[in-house]
């Protein structure tokens, strides 16, 4: 799932480019799927409709409620440089974190 605060038109540009056969992300939402207060745009992760025990969000700021922040990594913002792997630092993470789902193990409370 890819969710942005920026326009939907610009998301779907985007999408084109990160997945121009479209088999890799199945759900975009933009900045008409975010929470809007005193003119700015928050991500609102329950408006996926997942169990947010087992939701990860990566991004540059935690634009979440203030009660998902634990759901957030924080990463780098993306300047367009193609030598930049900052992503590729997390698969460790994020494969520890899959595995830790598939087995029920999420370390609360252990």
């Amino acid at each position: 799932v890819i969710f942005t605060t920026a326009k939907q038109d610009y998301a779907k540009k985007v999408l084109d480019v990160l997945d121009p056969k479209k088999k890799l992300i199945r759900h975009c939402l933009s900045q008409h799927d975010c929470l809007c207060a005193c003119g700015c745009y928050w991500k609102d992760l329950t408006c996926l409709g997942r169990d947010l025990a087992k939701t990860v969000a990566l991004d540059h700021t935690i634009q979440g409620v203030t009660t998902q922040a634990a759901n957030w990594i924080l990463v780098p913002r993306w300047w367009g440089d193609p030598r930049d792997e900052e992503l590729l630092h997390l698969i460790p993470v994020l494969g520890q974190l899959g595995h830790a789902v598939r087995t029920g193990c999420t370390g609360r409370g252990q």
